[in-house]
């Protein structure tokens, strides 16, 4: 579980196949901090840590990630990837819950504004705006941000300064490829509104019987 609140930015220094999951190794200034089996957010990919040393460690990605994600469109030695490492249940909640599981890919179709900008998204999946709602918030390559605007085909979020400088999202240009989570209550309320029991009598049965 993460909060959407960047730590660091780091940078992918190796990147392989192997079999079927993929192999990153992240430069970073937390990799000393980090230990073997952690949870960390990747631009809203969470992955877990199998090395570590004082300058870099590795993660591991399964496929379904790999496609699900920006990642498998343009991941490669050089990339900038946003990190936070998972939060602690003493911690203080300042973004919002974030579970590190990308629903999908949306593009930055224009971003308006000088200090504080206003980006639009589209996503490649137009079902995935049934769960932004105005106001509400989305994890965007894992960075909690508050939407300003939700319609059918596009939503917006807001950008201030402190953002764009600690976090990827300052180099975005219009085109850019971004990981998308919507909120994980919406995801309960739609599942709840349109799950319909009647057509699900075998599964009932059986939890009766």
């Amino acid at each position: 579980m993460f909060t959407g609140l960047i730590e660091t930015i780091g940078t992918i220094r190796r990147f392989s196949r192997k079999g079927t999951y993929y192999s990153l190794t992240v430069e970073s200034g937390i990799s000393g901090e980090l230990f073997i089996g952690q949870s960390v957010s990747v631009s809203g990919a969470c992955l877990t840590v199998t090395r570590n040393d004082s300058g870099t460690f590795d993660v591991e990605m399964m496929q379904e990630t790999f496609m699900r994600t920006w990642f498998g469109k343009g991941i490669r030695p050089g990339t900038r990837v946003n990190l936070e490492r998972a939060m602690k249940l003493t911690d203080r909640l300042d973004g919002h819950l974030v579970l590190g599981h990308v629903d999908g890919v949306a593009t930055l179709r224009e971003i308006v504004g000088t200090e504080t900008r206003e980006a639009v998204f589209v996503p490649e999946n137009p079902e995935l705006l049934r769960g932004i709602v105005s106001k509400g918030s989305v994890a965007i390559d894992g960075v909690s941000l508050t939407v300003i605007d939700a319609g059918n085909r596009s939503f917006s979020v807001g950008l201030i300064p402190s953002t764009l400088e600690a976090t990827t999202l300052g180099g975005l240009k219009a085109g850019s490829v971004i990981n998308l989570e919507t909120d994980i209550l919406g995801k309960y309320v739609a599942r709840l509104t349109e799950f319909q029991p009647e057509k699900n009598s075998d599964y009932w049965k059986s939890l009766l019987s």
